[in-house]
């Protein structure tokens, strides 16, 4: 059965954990209780080991993507006083080092169980056939389709849509860019939102679009200098406006951006309050949100609880799963970006727009 839940709004603050090898990849952990592998009981009462969370393709650090699983993962532990492990992916990895991995975590008596990434979803239908007591979670995946396993996914282009829209309002040269990590249906989702957007404001707007790579074997979300020298290409083409949804490879962009002293628009987590961007928060806009801290935390939240979610669980606009933050003073300062992204939220939500996804 499918069901549909906000997720959690809460900004977390990202700890210093040190990490250590174990099992297969690096691993942080912080265990409490049993090793049982019992999803609850119907009196809600917890009797799993902890959470167990494993990264995507660029891992912890980010600033991005895995950043903002990590910081439900920090939520949920803290506030329900259970344990957890989360677990680093391995360079050139495969499918069946994805399985080893849950299964690690699932033999250990963690509960719930959540792949970071789409990348997950063979090795997340493996392991959950194989410990059907266990709860699991994917993220950016809604094939599975299992009793026991909550497929969270969101609706990027809306997030994305909002974004268009702000540069198409902030750019002085009606010309802007976009630069995808991989060349995924995924990914075309944050792009067909982005042009949306942006020709909602100006239909003649100039947009400039990359992939750096075709496979995320290759390096496309996790390569901070293909991001640096896609953007710095797109830049010196003449936008002065460039959104990326890439992981680690962003921050490349965002580099870029400040570098030329041009706007960069952030993707997943607010990119502008990230410690290790710093130097470079002034040009950036602002960030097109996507809640996967909140999804992390509400499955957590519902075994703890007793009531594991399952099925399809969709972030959108109306729910808070996806959104756009405007944490940079500069932007709350562009009164005509903010109120035409207001606007367009609105009518989002309303649903006087439909955004595209291709």
């Amino acid at each position: 059965m499918s069901r549909r839940t906000k997720f959690s709004q809460a900004a977390v603050t990202v700890a210093v954990v040190a990490l250590a090898a174990a099992g297969c990849g690096k691993s942080s952990t912080d265990s409490t209780s049993t090793d049982s592998t019992s999803s609850g009981s119907e009196s809600g009462k917890y009797s799993g080991k902890g959470i167990g969370l494993a990264y995507d393709i660029g891992g912890k650090g980010d600033q991005s993507f895995n950043d903002a699983a990590y910081a439900g993962f920090e939520k949920a532990k803290t506030e329900f006083k259970i344990g957890g492990q989360d677990v680093e992916p391995q360079a050139d990895e495969s499918d069946a080092d994805k399985v080893q991995r849950l299964e690690t975590l699932a033999k250990a008596g963690y509960n719930p169980i959540i792949g970071v990434g789409y990348a997950y979803a063979p090795a997340v239908k493996e392991a959950a056939a194989k410990y059907p007591k266990i709860t699991f979670g994917i993220i950016d995946d809604a094939t599975i389709k299992a009793d026991n396993v909550a497929d969270m996914v969101f609706h990027e282009e809306q997030s994305s849509y909002l974004a268009g829209v702000a540069a198409a309002k902030a750019t002085k040269k009606n010309h802007i860019g976009f630069i995808g990590g991989v060349d995924i249906p995924l990914i075309h989702k944050f792009e067909a939102g982005f042009d949306q957007g942006a020709k909602s404001v100006n239909p003649d707007i100039k947009i400039e679009s990359q992939y750096l790579t075709q496979t995320a074997q290759e390096g496309g979300f996790s390569s901070p200098d293909k991001g640096e020298n896609a953007a710095n290409g797109q830049i010196e083409a003449g936008a002065d406006v460039v959104y990326q949804a890439a992981g680690l490879s962003g921050q490349g962009v965002i580099k870029a951006a400040a570098a030329h002293k041009v706007w960069a628009i952030g993707v997943d987590s607010d990119q502008y309050a990230q410690a290790a961007l710093a130097q470079y928060k002034d040009y950036i806009l602002g960030s097109a949100l996507k809640n996967v801290g909140g999804a992390v935390y509400d499955l957590a939240k519902s075994v703890v609880d007793g009531k594991p979610l399952k099925g399809e669980v969709r972030g959108d606009l109306k729910s808070g799963g996806v959104g756009f933050a405007d944490s940079n003073p500069k932007y709350k300062a562009l009164t005509d970006v903010v109120s035409a992204v207001d606007k367009a939220k609105a009518d989002i939500i309303a649903g006087t727009v439909t955004v595209k996804t291709e």
